[in-house]
Order: C-alpha cells, then sequence, then structure tokens
C-alpha cells in the first residue's frame, strides 16, 4: 500500500481535505448562490476548515496570480502565435475565464488551505470527533 506523504495536487485539486484527505472542504451540493460555502470542520477528520478570521485574504492574490497567467499566456499565443485578432483572443479569453471562473475562485482556497495544514495519516488516533456542520 503506497503512503500518503507530503503535498498532494490531486487532493488540493478536487478540494479535500489536507489533513484526512477524504473528506471536502467545500460544502456538497455545490450551491451557485454560495460558491464558497465551507463547512466549519471536515466531516471525517474535525480539522477547522478556517484556522483564523480573514485566512483566505492570501488565497484572493493567489487566484489573481493564476487567472492572471491562465489567460494572459493563451491571448497573447493566439495573437501572436496564430495570427488571431484581437477581438477574437479577447473573446476566447472572456469565454475561458467565466469557463474557469468558480475552479480557479475554488482552488486557490484548497491551495491556500494546504499551504497551511500538514497531511497527518494519525488524525484518527487524534480522537477528534467530527462536526455535523
Amino acid at each position: 500500500m503506497k503512503m500518503k506523504t507530503g503535498f498532494s495536487f490531486k487532493a488540493m485539486w478536487n478540494e479535500k481535505c489536507p489533513r484526512c484527505r477524504e473528506g471536502y472542504i467545500f460544502e456538497k451540493p455545490f450551491r451557485i448562490s454560495d460558491p464558497l460555502a465551507m463547512p466549519k470542520r471536515c466531516p471525517v477528520c474535525g480539522q477547522v476548515t478556517e484556522p483564523e478570521p480573514g485566512f483566505y485574504y492570501g488565497a484572493m492574490f493567489l487566484s489573481y496570480i493564476v487567472s492572471g497567467f491562465m489567460l494572459l499566456i493563451p491571448a497573447l499565443l493566439l495573437v501572436f502565435g496564430l495570427k488571431w485578432s484581437v477581438e477574437a483572443a479577447m473573446l476566447f479569453t472572456l469565454v475561458f475565464a467565466g469557463i474557469a471562473y468558480l475552479k480557479v475562485l475554488r482552488g486557490a482556497r484548497s491551495l491556500w488551505l494546504h499551504m497551511v495544514v500538514k497531511y497527518d495519516p494519525g488524525y484518527d488516533k487524534m480522537n477528534i470527533p467530527p462536526s455535523k456542520n
């Protein structure tokens, strides 16, 4: 059996808890009215999803950086590499940004939490009761 250690891109991408890598850090089912709704704790291991007030302020900068490069590089390649018109490249960029918006927003929060909370394979030995919230 393969041991899970260190940072897991797969767990971060799938929006899993960084400590147990089993519970989801966002509420299910997804609601478009509140796309960033998170339970207070991981339903599996009890890890707090917002360690302190304003914790996800840094995630806002991450999403800005990621989306900037994610949109700028393809637009430049379309205009200068494939000789698309600027208007066509801008239309592509807007559609791509609209499709990727929620994934980037939630992914930045997931990455921010994964950078702070480390994987702990022995979480079940700590006897932390999971929250129902």
